[in-house]
C-alpha cells in the first residue's frame, strides 16, 4: 500500500478522535480501517466497535474486498459473520501481538441488535458512512470509547452529526491551507482538544489510476450535488435541493465585480435591501439582511448577505435592536460599493420590527425608507423566476459576503411529506433577497417571457 505524505502524517498522528471527509476515491475507508486496526492492537481494552449502515455493507466495503481488512491482515484475522467461540455475535477475533482482541461487527440500521451489544465500556470505535449514521447510536458510542475514528463523504450540513461532533474537529495546521475554506468556515462547533479534521482528495490516492480518475470525472455532470459532494468534497444536499447553484454561473468575486464597476462594463439600475426575521431561541432560525442591485443588462446582483441568531444567546436580540444593526449593514455595504439601497423591504408579517425601524427614522433621520415586503408573488412563482435567472446566468451572489445564502441555497430543499412545497426552514436569507427583488422583477432576466 503506498501511501501520500497527508496520509503518512495520518498514520502517525496520535489523537482521541478523527474524522475522515473528502470526496469519494480518496482512500479514506481503506487507510482509515488499517490505522484502526493498529490502534486497536496498541489498546489495552479486548473489546471493540466496528459499524456500518448494515453488515453487508460492511463486508463490501470494509472487509471482504480488495485491500480491505481480511486482504491486508491475512491470518491475523479471522471473520465470524454469524458469530463463533462463545460469542453470538458478528465480529473479527485479531490475533494482536498483546492477546487476542474482538471487534464486534454493528449495522446501525438494526437498532435491536446494537443496543445489546452496547453494554459497557470499548477500546477503539470506528464509524463507517458516519454521515447516515443513526444519531441514537452515535450519540450512545460516544460516551464509551478510548479512539474514535468516522470516515464519511459530505453530506447536507444540517445533519446533526455536523454540528454534535465533527464540526467540533479541527484540521493539523500543517494541512488546514488544503481543506477548502467553505468547508472549514463549516468547522465552528467548540473545538475539543484532541479531535482532529482529515480532508482527502482524488490527490492523496496514491492507487487511483489516471484513466478510474477521468471515469469518475466525466462520469459526473458538473453543478450537480452530486458533483459538489462526491468530486468536490464540499457539503451540500444531493437531492430535493429547490435550486441548482452553479458555481461558474451564479457566483462572482467580490474583487472582479469591482474592477468591472470600475471599468465601465457593470453599471446598476436598481440597489435595494431586505430584512427576513426569526426571533427564537429554540431553533437556529435566523434573521436575515441582504443588500442587492440590479444592473443595466437585466442582471440581479446579490452583493451581501448577514445573519444573526438568537439561538444560545443569553441576551436575545430584539426588534429594537434591529435598526442600528441593520443601518450598520447598510451604510457598510454603501461604502464598499458605492451603491445606496434607499429602500429596505421588511417581511410585511413582522409588523414589530417594521414599527421600530420606522420609530428609529422618526427620532433619529435615516435616508433609509422602511417599508413592508411585497409578497403578492406566490412562493412557487418567486421560485420559478429565481430558478430560470439563475440557470441562465442572470442571478448571481458575490462569494466573499453571500456565504449564508450560497449555503441556504445549497440546503433549501423540497417538503419531503409535500412534495409540491418547499420545506419551512434553510430560507431566511433567500426570503430577504426575494423582498428586494420582487417589486422590480420584471427588470431582471435577458430572457424575456412573454
Amino acid at each position: 500500500m503506498i501511501l501520500s505524505p497527508k496520509y503518512l502524517a495520518f498514520m502517525k498522528c496520535q489523537a482521541k478522535v478523527e474524522v475522515l471527509e473528502g470526496t469519494t476515491y480518496a482512500g479514506k475507508t481503506t487507510v482509515g480501517v488499517v490505522k484502526f486496526l493498529f490502534k486497536v492492537a496498541e489498546s489495552h481494552q479486548r473489546a471493540h466497535i466496528m459499524a456500518g449502515n448494515d453488515l453487508g455493507t460492511l463486508e463490501k466495503n470494509v472487509i471482504t474486498k480488495d485491500f480491505g481488512l481480511l486482504d491486508v491482515f491475512g491470518s491475523l484475522l479471522i471473520y465470524y459473520p454469524s458469530g463463533g467461540c462463545g460469542i453470538t455475535m458478528p465480529h473479527l477475533r485479531y490475533k494482536a501481538p498483546g492477546g487476542d482482541k474482538i471487534i464486534y461487527v454493528l449495522g446501525y440500521d438494526n437498532k435491536a441488535r446494537w443496543k445489546k451489544a452496547l453494554g459497557g465500556q470499548y477500546g477503539c470505535v470506528y464509524i463507517d458512512e458516519a454521515n447516515i449514521a443513526d444519531m441514537d447510536f452515535v450519540r450512545e458510542v460516544a460516551i464509551r470509547y478510548d479512539y474514535m475514528m468516522m470516515t464519511l463523504n459530505p453530506d447536507d450540513p444540517k445533519l446533526a452529526i455536523y454540528k454534535e461532533y465533527i464540526n467540533r474537529c479541527r484540521p493539523l495546521p500543517k494541512w488546514e491551507k488544503q481543506t477548502p475554506p467553505e468547508l472549514l468556515k463549516q468547522l465552528d462547533g467548540a473545538p475539543v482538544p484532541g479531535w482532529v479534521h482529515w480532508y482527502f482528495t482524488f490527490d492523496d490516492n496514491s492507487s487511483l489510476t489516471p484513466q478510474k480518475r477521468e471515469q469518475l470525472l466525466t462520469g459526473t455532470a458538473p453543478g450537480t450535488k452530486l458533483w459538489k459532494n462526491k468530486i468536490k468534497g464540499l457539503r451540500g444536499r444531493s437531492t430535493g435541493l429547490v435550486f441548482n447553484l452553479d458555481e461558474k454561473k451564479n457566483l462572482i468575486k467580490a474583487a472582479d465585480l469591482l474592477q468591472d464597476m470600475k471599468d465601465g462594463k457593470v453599471k446598476f439600475m436598481q440597489v435595494s435591501a431586505g430584512v427576513d426575521t426569526s426571533y427564537s431561541q429554540k431553533t437556529p432560525d435566523t434573521f436575515a439582511f441582504t443588500f442587492s442591485g440590479i444592473t443595466t443588462d437585466r442582471r440581479k446582483i446579490t452583493l451581501a448577505a448577514q445573519v444573526y441568531s438568537n439561538q444560545d444567546r443569553a441576551v436575545p436580540i430584539a426588534p429594537s435592536d434591529i435598526p442600528p444593526l441593520l443601518i450598520t449593514f447598510l451604510e457598510k455595504h454603501r461604502t464598499l460599493w458605492g451603491l445606496f439601497a434607499r429602500t429596505v423591504y421588511i417581511d410585511n408579517a413582522d409588523s414589530a420590527t417594521i414599527t421600530e425601524c420606522q420609530k428609529y427614522k422618526r427620532q433619529n433621520g435615516s435616508v433609509y425608507d422602511f417599508v413592508p415586503a411585497w409578497k403578492k408573488t406566490q412562493i412557487i412563482d418567486r421560485i420559478n423566476l429565481q430558478a430560470g435567472w439563475m440557470a441562465h446566468g442572470d442571478f448571481l451572489l458575490v462569494q466573499e459576503y453571500c456565504q449564508p445564502e450560497i449555503e441556504e441555497l445549497n440546503s433549501y430543499s423540497w417538503n419531503e411529506d409535500k412534495d409540491n412545497k418547499p420545506e419551512d426552514g434553510n430560507d431566511h436569507t433567500i426570503n430577504a433577497d426575494q423582498y428586494s427583488w420582487l417589486p422590480y422583477k420584471d427588470k431582471i432576466g435577458s430572457v424575456i417571457v412573454k
